[in-house]
């Protein structure tokens, strides 16, 4: 007589977290002041206005932009300001930096937007191991929102987790 197989993993009541899940979506596009640079390296506020003026500010219409200078130029603060003014009606989100900082600045903020409740006192494994590759903050950042929550904070997968939090039991 056999004993049946038991799935030890799906009794574990673990809850699974995909850091995927939390993936900026839309378009990203970069806007470069390089473009606007007398010579490539200096800002001459009149005609930089004049850029701002007949720029097609519906372009940015819903996409995640990332405002930066490509090149090693003075830019003074009132020109981020202005173009981040033009661009705000439209874009979906600005953000200075380049698109990596743009792709992080996006990441943060779906995590931020966790509803923790669903995890309160609960055994959570953070999915590692992903073919889609996940900065390490994305797991910094999941553990700092989880750990007030959570019963035991776990990484890797549901058959082969490294422990990464346990919730101290309070004697009563």
């Amino acid at each position: 007589m056999s004993t049946p197989i038991i799935n030890k993993v799906a009794q574990s009541e673990l809850i699974t977290l995909d850091p995927v899940q939390f993936l900026p979506k839309g378009d990203s596009i970069v806007f470069d002041l390089k473009e606007f640079l007398f010579m490539g390296m200096i800002l001459k506020e009149k005609d930089f206005r004049e850029a701002m003026k007949g720029l097609k500010w519906q372009t940015y219409q819903d996409k995640n932009v990332a405002l930066t200078c490509s090149v090693d130029a003075i830019i003074p603060v009132w020109a981020w300001m202005l173009v981040a003014s033009n661009l705000q009606p439209f874009a979906k989100e600005v953000v200075m930096g380049d698109e990596k900082e743009l792709h992080k600045v996006l990441f943060l903020k779906n995590i931020s937007a966790l509803d923790t409740a669903a995890y309160n006192d609960k055994r959570v494994v953070i999915k590692g191991c992903g073919e889609t590759p996940i900065g390490d903050y994305v797991y910094m950042e999941l553990t700092k929102l989880l750990r007030p929550v959570a019963k035991s904070i776990m990484y890797g997968e549901p058959c082969s987790t490294v422990p990464v939090f346990k919730k101290p039991v309070v004697a009563k």
